[in-house]
């Protein structure tokens, strides 16, 4: 089983988002509809000026969070795992609240926000696999400063993988894979299995559908998170 397989077959849960606010926000319909969310207005009184968003699955109420909040994930702020400011990065909460969600249409600025937050966590657990697809290796040029520094500060395993365009220098705690298929250039991901606690794991798995715009989805499921994992190791050399 390749990561192809892995993204085809999960059932991803719908979600439901019901805006409450004063008037219509377009804005924030127009961005969340194409992403396979469904999303509907309900009217609060005028001289309320803090809107909020309800989220529903299946089972009912999945969380809450502020429209401003919601605003942050469309065009998140992009921090550096050991970034004090990203502790309190308001765009977190929603990831945590649309958890399997699966997205129709992510672009490189929210996958790379929803990336920092996995490589954040790595970075304060220190301990672990951390296993990160860059599509193609020499995407991983611009990133090596804040691999090296993971690698030296921390007891992580670090895994790398990539279609072979280009060869990254050596990293001491960093294990390159190449992926001769070329199968794993379809594909962002990364899987940190939480190092001695599981309830830390987290991992994203998007593929891309056209040049920049992916379809994807992020987790905190340890089970999904190693399977992820697992198809990403025997996919590579």
């Amino acid at each position: 089983m390749t990561l192809s397989d892995v993204f085809d077959r999960l059932e991803h849960p719908r979600r439901t988002i019901t805006v409450y606010a004063s008037t219509p926000q377009p804005d924030v319909t127009a961005q969340f509809e194409p992403r396979g969310v469904t999303v509907r207005h309900c009217s609060l009184p005028e001289e309320t000026t803090q809107g909020f968003l309800v989220i529903r699955d299946a089972d009912g109420f999945a969380g809450a969070i502020g429209l401003e909040e919601a605003r942050d994930f469309l065009e998140p702020p992009v921090y550096r795992p050991w970034d004090e400011a990203f502790v309190d990065a308001q765009y977190r909460t929603l990831l945590e609240v649309l958890d399997a969600t699966l997205w129709h249409s992510l672009d490189r600025r929210q996958l790379l926000a929803t990336t920092r937050e996995i490589e954040d966590r790595a970075w304060r657990v220190g301990r672990g696999t951390l296993r990160v697809g860059f599509q193609r290796l020499s995407a991983m040029r611009a990133q090596l400063p804040v691999y090296a520094r993971m690698a030296d500060e921390t007891a992580l395993g670090i895994h790398v993988y990539g279609s072979d365009d280009w060869n990254p220098p050596t990293l001491p705690g960093v294990t390159i894979h190449t992926d001769p298929s070329d199968e794993l250039a379809q594909f962002w991901f990364l899987a940190f299995d939480g190092g001695p606690d599981d309830r830390q794991a987290c991992g994203l798995l998007a593929e891309e559908r056209d040049s920049g715009s992916f379809a994807g989805f992020w987790t905190y499921d340890a089970d999904l998170v190693d399977e992820i994992a697992t198809r990403a190791r025997e996919t590579a050399d």
